[in-house]
């Protein structure tokens, strides 16, 4: 493949997009684990839960400092490397983001502060609030994130204005309840708390397995698998809810997803695997599951799914319809207040397919004077490349499914064994703390790259979204990013390392041991001489 800019920002994005979110999840989950957590040692006053509500909290602050410093990054490429689409959509898009910044950032960082610094200077009571706070503020941060995203998957509340050449907000509400955001939110949070929760799994196993700090991390595991399981299960469920909302918002994605080229008859059928060929537009070898995919993604047992090739000639026709847009639009732009009533309804009726004469600009300066030809390689472009998105869906739902089974075992044992884990089972817990970043990442190159070849689904290519930059200097800026980030990334992995091998500051067990023989006498002693405890 030739990189050209628009190639070149596409990879700087998503680099730094996907390893800001090696950082989103685990902040997202801990943040709530640790605020369950303080709550338990508030209600229980047991010295272990407040030992493991800092261990964690540790763990989580060195995750939320790199986290917040590689999305201020992330954001600003708007503005350096996607200039023109700042320009066209910001007025839509920099609404939620500048609330995401301006509110909830605000509102974690503060409360973040607070929480690590108001241990001995906040009551037991206030501390565990403020802890809850950080917890919404992590969540709600998210949530505008998702908005601003969910709103390039289905651009809604919004409308071209021919005189300024840009799209104008006409209802925040419908921005804020797009349904594709909502969607996207619960699931994304629900997959932060699964990734949370198989890190303490994982790292609590490793304790047991060095049979280290016992107490801590047999109950870490049951607050974990608890927590987990509810989560992987709600994952799941969710997922299943993005399914049905692509049927109606991105129907190109969802037959991607699921290599299907042709439209079946109601109901679709689940293909489990296959090797998806573009070239000859067929996945071979194709093992399908009857009827599954039309109640996922229809939740009836009549209503087709449009396959790949009848979607091709659907863009087909609004290419054609986005021309005549195209052509109004000029007239508009030349005419300005003289502009015929008759161009001005000509637009109105054709204006929702404008940005597909947009895809013409890689093929031709005029759309207006594009061949046919022409046109059915700009309806062409709108299938992003297939075996990939297919490939990953599928990783990305084995794993949601493995989760599942993982902490179901572990919740099984802990609440009904009596907790004796096998050392076989703690080795896996260990060897799987890996495996919800692959599933955190998998799922967002399924919806960013299944978006292609838009920046704003049926609005803005990507093509036309970029700044006018040198391939110099984009490359350069790549670089500079590839060898900070590493940088960051071995930092981040080396202070988790060096925490986790470290272990909570204090091993409580023998304190609590250690006042429970002698209550007695601590009533009616000072705590000094022979009768101090060990925590002293």
């Amino acid at each position: 493949m030739e990189f050209g800019i628009v190639e070149l920002s596409r990879l700087q994005f998503a680099l730094t997009a996907m390893f800001h979110f090696l950082f989103v999840p685990l902040t997202l989950g801990l943040s709530v684990l640790i605020a369950i957590m303080e709550t338990v040692y508030v209600m229980t006053g047991r010295l272990i839960w407040r030992q493991m509500t800092k261990f964690w909290g540790t763990l989580f602050g060195i995750n939320f400092v790199l986290g917040v410093a590689t999305g201020i990054t992330m954001e600003f490429q708007f503005g350096m490397n996607w200039s023109y689409y700042s320009h066209y959509v910001g007025d839509v898009f920099g609404a939620p983001l500048a609330i995401e910044g301006l509110m909830a950032f605000f509102l974690e960082a503060t409360f973040v502060g607070l929480w690590f610094f108001g241990w001995d200077k906040l009551s037991k009571v206030a501390h565990m609030f403020v802890g809850w706070l950080v917890a919404i503020g992590s969540n709600f941060s998210a949530l505008w994130i998702l908005i601003a995203n969910g709103w390039m998957q289905n651009p809604v509340g919004a409308q071209f204005n021919p005189m300024t050449m840009r799209m104008e907000m006409t209802s925040f509400f419908e921005v804020m309840f797009n349904e594709v955001a909502q969607a996207k939110f619960v699931h994304t949070v629900s997959a932060g708390y699964v990734t949370a929760a198989i890190f303490v799994l994982g790292v609590s196993a490793w304790f047991l397995l060095r049979d280290r700090h016992v107490d801590l991390a047999r109950r870490s595991i049951a607050v974990a698998c608890s927590f987990g399981l509810a989560a992987a299960l709600s994952v799941v469920v969710l997922g299943d809810e993005s399914g049905y909302s692509a049927t109606h918002t991105q129907r190109m994605k969802l037959a991607a997803m699921e290599g299907m080229w042709e439209t079946e008859p109601a109901p679709a059928a689940f293909t489990v695997i296959g090797l998806p060929d573009q070239a000859a537009r067929e996945t071979h070898y194709a093992l399908h599951v009857p009827h599954v995919m039309g109640l996922i993604a229809t939740r009836s047992l009549t209503r087709e799914i449009p396959g790949i090739n009848d979607l091709v000639i659907e863009s087909e026709e609004r290419v054609r319809s986005g021309i005549i847009a195209y052509d109004a639009l000029m007239t508009i732009r030349t005419e300005r207040e003289d502009t015929p009533q008759t161009v001005l309804d000509t637009f109105e009726e054709h204006g929702n397919d404008l940005g597909y004469s947009f895809l013409l600009l890689r093929y031709v300066e005029d759309p207006r004077e594009a061949s046919e030809e022409q046109i059915l390689m700009a309806a062409n472009d709108t299938v992003p490349m297939v075996w990939p998105l297919f490939w990953a869906f599928r990783i990305m739902v084995g794993l949601g499914f493995a989760f599942i089974g993982v902490m179901a075992y572990f919740f099984v044992v802990t609440n009904f064994m009596g907790g004796r884990y096998p050392r076989w089972a703690l080795r896996a817990a260990v060897a799987i703390i890996p495996t919800p970043w692959i599933a955190a990442e998998m799922g967002w190159f399924v919806a960013e790259y299944g978006r292609q070849p838009w920046t704003a689904d049926g609005i803005l290519p990507t093509a036309m979204s970029v700044s006018h930059l040198s391939i110099t200097s984009v490359a350069l800026t790549l670089a500079g990013f590839v060898i900070f980030y590493t940088i960051l990334f071995v930092v981040e992995v080396a202070l988790l390392l060096k925490y986790i091998r470290k272990g909570p500051e204090q091993d409580v067990e023998e304190t609590e041991i250690w006042m429970a023989r002698h209550e007695h006498r601590l009533r009616t002693h000072d705590g000094k001489g022979p009768f101090a405890s060990p925590a002293e």
